[in-house]
């Protein structure tokens, strides 16, 4: 560099070098501080556009390793159809470690070849300092993140234990390899056949790793009992999960009427409202990629279509705990698999619920009761426990915490539990909170089954009228083969003292006895009571009719409450064919919900109005983050809708345009790197492990914390970081080294890469690597962190944390020290 002259920092202090693609325009007379500050943001810009471009190439790789077959299993019962299945075509262990290893790697492996090329095939400091540097960000301080990011209390470990140990040992090979070939082998240089050796430790990688997670080395590696099946066939392909609402990839329409039902429940809640929430639930409960977290992050940073559902904020309030007591209760039951129907009541089991789903008290009313009941077999003693959940009305503040087991004796039907309401002499709206019920596991309690009201608001108000009785709606849609319609009656206005209502059934087009047992009948509210349920049973006669119906009508209150505006109340019986068009009609709600959470889109005018319209175009839950980033990357979003759709011709046109771009991109911040850290008086070397090296891994640092806290194992936050590492190594350095030590072999000359500064960058990381993976090892094997890699007890994660985060200030401050010569060391 020709030094100029120069006194402050606000003038020229030095001429740096042209990079392969910068400046655009003569400014070497511009004042360094101008001149970096435009470096510095030009740089952070690009770092934004290769995160939102790679999102586009993840989406890619998402669709190409994706690709199923079908494959026809025979029936074991005669007379029935082959049983058709879909299983992968990649296996995930591959898929992981090339391509999706690629999508996080791309920008530090073609800035490596770049920076090669663009150096005639001379090595350079950024691209290797990149690598290694990246590596370091990505075990210590994404380590770090996700050990302390986990909830309190809770732990995440590996599951696929063996398949990390493997790559764990390649990524330490790789760079103990390094260290050989720049210091012992060829002290200075990179011969042909080191380069060719470096290169082929990826291919040996995938095939030793496939190996171990087939079982052909060290057994099987999968836990006993996890959720997926395996086919016996050669190639050892895996069958997809079944999970949830899905059966072979196919969204089941009796688990989704089964948990519309439970959601609708609630009053206010419409269609719309019921598949948004499968739609969230259903997406939650599939299986997902560390490169579907790091897309969601690369969202949630740009502004961009989330991943996952947002509710609307009205619909969020209404809500608030009561959703996850549905999905607690749906799930109650071991049998049902998530989000399944809960199994119909077996009347040889004692059947134990409230007697209300709701009540309302006075906040003055100290202690009150409620009443368990218990049905079906009530010849033996049954337990049940009963627990309080907080609401807008929060324990200790607003009511005394419950948590008490009751035991039913033989012939007992009916239990009291007393509920105490703090009186805190201040004005406050109405309040909820929740009591629940739940089975408790022993040898002696197995034939208890929870009944449809195990969960019973209690909303706490001031008002002592006997109340209102009425219906909640005007009439109720039901199926021919339900079996039973269950007819919610509500009380408002008041819940003080026992009333009751007579009601009674009317024939119109439907007759009790043929299409429904009708009758009449008292129904009581005991004091506090605000709904009970009211039950007809449907007769199902297996014959093809049109929609009957009949009216149902309230009359005759007693204990001083009155009738409601809505006293009658008409049930419609619908045949299977309309009933499937209703439920037809919420599947396909529940669908564009969850494709509009997809991680691509299937054509260019999607692509282009997502990136046109902040928030994918979901304005009603975009915030002003949301906004302000939509700006910033909004010609970034403009010029990369116009790759080719990832659904076009199976992903791969996508996968190499938007693979070139993202090259594009890096060689500019490779340009805007290495000015800069001219400008401000850093090497390259530490220009790149510190700047380059963190802009590029912030995604991956999003997407790992995200895939801790949401997942119930480690594999996808940390599981999968030393095998990157490895394909760093092995396709970062050894695909550009090999191209440079075949171009100097056939022009007779040596590939020379200086030995000392990325040696010693080397030795000191695989340093600092053997301590984080023993800590890792550790906190799996001691039971004072919590036998897991994540999580864990309060102070041994603080100490964890502050472990792995001192590694790395200590590794990049020896490789400062040693790139400004401070610390000599020979190789």
């Amino acid at each position: 560099m020709e030094a100029v002259n120069g006194s402050d920092f606000g003038e020229v202090l030095e001429q740096c070098p042209p990079g392969l693609l910068l400046p655009f325009l003569e400014e070497s007379n511009w004042r360094v501080s101008v001149r970096a500050t435009l470096y510095i943001m030009g740089l952070l810009y690009c770092f934004l556009g290769i995160a939102i471009v790679a999102d586009v190439f993840m989406g890619a790789i998402e669709i190409i390793t994706s690709k199923t077959r079908k494959v026809y299993l025979a029936s074991n019962t005669q007379g029935q159809d082959s049983e058709v299945v879909e299983v992968r075509i990649w296996n995930d262990t591959v898929a992981n470690l090339t391509l999706m290893a690629l999508g996080s790697s791309a920008p530090e492996i073609l800035l490596s070849c770049i920076e090669i090329i663009g150096k005639n095939f001379e090595a350079g400091e950024l691209g290797p300092g990149t690598i290694v540097g990246s590596a370091a960000f990505n075990l210590l301080i994404i380590s770090a993140v996700c050990v302390g990011g986990i909830p309190e209390g809770e732990t995440r470990s590996i599951r696929m234990i063996k398949v990390f140990g493997v790559t764990t040992v390649f990524s330490l090979l790789a760079y103990i390899w390094l260290l050989v070939v720049v210091a012992i082998t060829s002290p200075g240089e990179v011969a042909v056949w080191e380069a060719v050796v470096t290169f082929m430790l990826f291919p040996l990688l995938v095939i030793v790793a496939f190996a171990t997670d087939r079982g052909f080395i060290c057994g099987v590696t999968r836990e006993p009992g996890q959720k997926q099946i395996e086919l016996e066939q050669p190639d050892g392909d895996k069958m997809i999960s079944k999970r949830g609402f899905f059966k072979n990839g196919v969204l089941e329409k009796d688990a989704l009427v089964a948990f519309v039902k439970e959601v609708k429940k609630y009053p206010g809640l419409s269609d719309e409202d019921a598949a948004l929430l499968a739609a969230q639930k259903l997406v939650e409960s599939q299986p997902h990629s560390k490169m579907w977290y790091r897309i969601g992050a690369v969202r949630n940073l740009s502004g961009g279509r989330k991943t996952q559902l947002k509710l609307t904020k009205k619909l969020k309030e209404k809500l608030d705990s009561r959703l996850q007591l549905v999905y607690d209760t749906i799930n109650e039951h071991p049998e049902a698999p998530n989000l399944g129907p809960v199994p119909e009541t077996d009347m040889s089991n004692a059947i134990i619920e409230f007697h209300a789903t709701t009540c309302a008290v006075a906040e003055n009313i100290g202690k009150f009761p409620i009443t368990i009941s218990r049905h079906g077999n009530i010849e033996e003693t049954a337990k049940v426990r009963i627990e309080s959940i907080d609401g807008t009305a929060t324990e200790i503040e607003d009511y005394i915490p419950v948590d008490q087991i009751i035991t039913f004796e033989p012939k007992e039907l009916q239990k009291k539990v007393e509920i105490e309401i703090v009186d805190d002499n201040q004005w406050e709206p109405d309040e909820e909170f929740f009591l629940k019920l739940s089975l408790i596991p022993s040898e002696d309690n197995t034939n208890v089954q929870l009944g449809h009201m195990s969960i019973m608001e209690i909303t706490i108000l001031n008002d002592d009228e006997p109340g209102v009785l009425s219906f909640s709606k005007r009439g109720i849609l039901v199926q021919e083969s339900i079996g039973m319609a269950r007819i919610p009656v509500v009380r408002t206005g008041g819940a003080d003292g026992e009333v009751s209502v007579k009601w009674r059934t009317k024939d119109k087009s439907a007759f009790s006895g043929k299409d429904f047992i009708g009758g009449e009948g008292i129904l009581t509210f005991q004091h506090t009571e605000t709904e009970r349920i009211l039950e007809i049973p449907i007769i199902d006669d297996m014959e093809p009719e049109k929609d009957e119906h009949f009216e149902v009508e309230l009359f005759e209150p007693m204990g001083g409450a009155k009738l409601g505006n809505i006293a009658r109340l008409a049930v419609t019986i619908t045949n299977d064919d309309a009933y499937n068009s209703i439920t037809d009609h919420l599947m396909k709600m529940t669908n564009a919900n969850m494709d509009a959470m997809r991680t691509h889109q299937d054509t260019w005018a999607c692509q282009m109005r997502d990136a046109m319209n902040v928030n994918g175009g979901d304005l009603e839950n975009a915030t002003n983050i949301d906004y302000l980033m939509h700006f910033l990357t909004f010609g970034w979003k403009v010029i990369f809708s116009f790759i080719p759709p990832p659904s076009l011709l199976g992903g791969w046109p996508c996968f190499f345009v938007s693979l070139a771009m993202i090259g594009v991109i890096t060689a500019v911040v490779g340009d805007l790197a290495s000015i800069f850290g001219c400008l401000v008086g850093l090497e390259d070397s530490v220009t790149a492990i510190t700047l380059v090296a963190m802009g590029t891994s912030l995604p991956d640092t999003f997407a790992s914390k995200a895939a801790a806290v949401q997942e119930k194992h480690a594999d996808n936050a940390i599981g999968n970081i030393t095998g990157s590492n490895s394909v760093n190594v092995f396709l970062g350095l050894g695909l550009p080294w090999l191209m440079a030590a075949l171009y100097h072999a056939a022009n007779g000359t040596v590939f020379k890469v200086p030995s000392a500064g990325l040696g010693f960058s080397v030795v000191i990381y695989t340093a600092v690597a053997l301590m984080a993976i023993l800590l890792l090892m550790l906190r799996r094997q001691l039971s004072i962190f919590g036998k897991a890699e994540l999580g864990g007890p309060f102070w041994p994660r603080v100490f964890s944390v502050c472990c792995l985060v001192g590694l790395w200030f200590l590794y990049v401050t020896l490789s400062s020290l040693q790139a400004y010569n401070i610390i000599k060391v020979h190789f």
